[in-house]
């Protein structure tokens, strides 16, 4: 059977022409139907397909959808940003986010994962690369799990920024912690070795080889021993957000690969960058880290109480 003729293809294939065909992304009905529908199309996390491995056509039409994806999450937060400005204090409304629940859970775990294999202290300074109009992640992650850490918020829009700041900037504690940068995450270089942690969130760089160049100029920039979080996507789920695999992380030792099974769509990495130590002569960027042994390990991820599937990677660096 063709990749055109399984159901799940078709069905992504019959949104993404409606949703192509629709004039405007800005929030209403018909598009939050739309994206509603993608999105439970997207959601089984056991649905046996690999998007990367598609035919052409289908590839194409990923593609397309991940940008359409992106444009109507950008433009549904930057819609809710505005609203909860109206507030004296945004921060205590957040919940008025349809997904926020999503966020929580999300953040929930990055905190989790982060805590296993950052030896048990709270970073001192942390970046998030593309935080957007509603920087969620941050705010969630500084509000409720890294309360002394200062967190640096980096995006390439000023307009995403300026509603961002209007945010945070009534809370006397996030006001305090939280710096918002306006550039291009490609021209920042000697700072981005001042981060104990990078975020890099899910939807910098759509395309797979924009995406990879973001995190060779990260491994070439970060610090010895720090920590890469990023988010990817899984099965079906790659037709909403791109693929990051293990062995794209050049220049890292990708330490777990998490999946999550329930409402929560993104996966999870977490890698440290290579000591010098371990760099390849001439390259420098450092060995390609590849798994040794690789378990899926099928779950109950206890901090949430929600079902997850697990990567345990042994790496062993890839003989020159």
């Amino acid at each position: 059977m063709g990749c055109q003729q399984d159901p799940l293809v078709q069905r992504v294939c019959e949104l993404y022409e409606k949703i192509s065909s629709l004039e405007s992304l800005e929030p209403c009905n018909d598009v939050n139907m739309l994206f509603t529908q993608l999105v439970l199309t997207c959601m089984p996390p056991n649905y046996p397909i690999d998007v990367t491995k598609l035919c052409r056509k289908v590839q194409e039409m990923r593609s397309n959808l991940i940008k359409l994806c992106g444009e109507a999450e950008g433009l549904l937060e930057s819609h809710y940003s505005s609203i909860l400005a109206s507030y004296d204090n945004p921060i205590d409304h957040l919940h008025i986010f349809p997904y926020f629940t999503n966020y929580l859970k999300l953040s929930q775990l990055e905190f989790t994962i982060l805590s296993q294999h950052h030896l048990g202290r709270e970073p001192s300074r942390v970046a998030f690369v593309g935080s957007g109009p509603l920087p969620l992640s941050s705010v969630v992650l500084a509000s409720n799990h890294l309360t002394k850490t200062h967190f640096h918020n980096y995006d390439i829009d000023p307009s995403a920024n300026s509603k961002a700041l209007q945010l945070v900037s009534p809370d006397p504690d996030l006001s305090k912690r939280m710096v918002f940068h306006t550039t291009d995450i490609m021209d920042v270089t000697c700072a981005l070795r001042d981060y104990d942690v990078i975020f890099l969130a899910a939807l910098v760089g759509m395309e797979k080889e924009q995406k990879i160049r973001v995190i060779e100029h990260l491994a070439k920039y970060m610090a010895n021993g720090s920590i890469l979080m990023l988010r990817s996507a899984h099965g079906a789920r790659g037709f909403l957000y791109p693929v990051v695999e293990a062995s794209d992380l050049r220049g890292f030792q990708v330490l777990s690969v998490f999946h999550p099974t329930d409402e929560v769509v993104n996966s999870v990495i977490i890698a440290r960058k290579c000591s010098a130590l371990n760099h390849e002569k001439g390259s420098p960027l450092g060995p390609i880290m590849m798994p040794n042994k690789c378990c899926e390990i099928h779950q109950v991820f206890n901090p949430l109480n929600h079902g997850s599937i697990v990567e345990e990677l042994t790496i062993e660096e890839k003989s020159s």
